[in-house]
């Protein structure tokens, strides 16, 4: 045990996890997994009457917190760190009753948190489905010949979240004609053109895309594509 005692809890009362065998003054029982230092000799928690006290670890802010407001009574239990030379919490002895009384509060909110994630969930849900479409008429739009289920299956496939694709990006959500032309060069690219064996055949990426970039332009135009062709994208 170190020569220097713990600073005491703002309740007075402070429990140590002691570092080394420590044996209890008043009953000799021991080793004591937890004991408080009363005129600088260990007692257990029993000769201290905080034996009806249950432990709960650090971890859990919001369940420690609940519990000392639930318990009439409840402890600081700290342990010496040699490396840092000094003392660090581990947790708090409250009252059984009372950590059982936190534990319904804090299952309420997990419970309150869940219901709110899902909420979140459907609506993120609506607005990706409100924005697919939208991104869907707009490739329409510009690519009137592009069938509608390739079309649905583009935007789709573009503003996906978290993806990092064009249909994310700030351009995309704005739908500009630049990240929409985008994502169907990429569709095209990948889906109706050999461009992915080329690049499986160790050929470089700009190579293959100028290799495969007539076929491009031609699904582009049968699909009514007016526009300068569009060479670039993902």
């Amino acid at each position: 045990m170190p020569a220097l005692a713990p600073h005491p809890s703002r309740t007075g009362l402070l429990v140590v996890q002691p570092l080394r065998r420590r044996q209890c003054v008043g009953c000799r029982r021991g080793p004591l997994p937890m004991l408080v230092l009363e005129d600088s000799a260990p007692r257990c928690l029993d000769c201290a009457d905080l034996g009806h006290l249950v432990f709960l670890p650090r971890g859990d802010t919001a369940l420690t917190r609940r519990s000392r407001e639930e318990s009439t009574l409840s402890v600081v239990v700290v342990r010496f760190n040699r490396r840092k030379g000094r003392y660090e919490r581990q947790g708090v002895l409250v009252e059984e009753a009372g950590l059982a009384r936190a534990e319904v509060r804090c299952l309420a909110d997990a419970e309150a948190r869940r219901r709110r994630r899902m909420r979140d969930a459907r609506l993120r849900a609506v607005r990706d489905e409100r924005f697919v479409a939208a991104f869907t008429a707009e490739v329409r739009r510009l690519f009137p010949g592009c069938p509608a289920d390739r079309a649905r299956d583009i935007a789709a496939h573009a503003s996906v979240r978290g993806s990092g694709r064009v249909g994310r990006s700030a351009a995309g959500r704005a739908l500009a004609e630049g990240a929409v032309v985008s994502a169907v060069v990429a569709s095209v690219r990948h889906l109706d053109t050999p461009y992915d064996r080329l690049l499986m055949s160790a050929v470089p990426r700009r190579e293959a895309r100028a290799r495969i970039a007539a076929q491009v332009e031609s699904v582009l135009r049968a699909w009514g594509w007016e526009g300068r062709f569009w060479s670039a994208g993902p």
